[in-house]
């Protein structure tokens, strides 16, 4: 459809509404335990075979080496919001003075 005539045909910047500041919603979620899914087998192969040591004892080993496994402690928390708080004056232009 072709612009009307007299009318602008610059593209307008979209704005954002008026927030006190933006935030993303926990943005350091702790992540997925990696002995879920030996756990998970686990009690799969005890309620298919019932306890037996025999036919479960190879997932019970991996299970218990995954659980004495040391965690990493230092985990880089995300810094998503500083950099949003920082470039938001900038993203939601000048306001209107009351």
């Amino acid at each position: 459809m072709p612009p009307k005539v007299g009318s602008s045909t610059a593209v307008t910047a979209s704005r954002l509404p008026p927030l006190p500041n933006l935030r993303v919603r926990r943005p350091n979620r702790a992540d997925v335990n990696p002995c879920l899914g030996i756990m998970t087998s686990v009690l799969g192969c005890w309620a298919s075979s019932g306890y037996d040591v025999a036919g479960c004892g190879v997932l019970e080993q991996q299970l218990r080496a995954c659980m004495d496994a040391p965690r990493p402690k230092n985990q880089k928390k995300n810094n998503i919001n500083y950099h949003l708080s920082r470039m938001y004056p900038r993203i939601a232009g000048p306001q209107k003075r009351k």
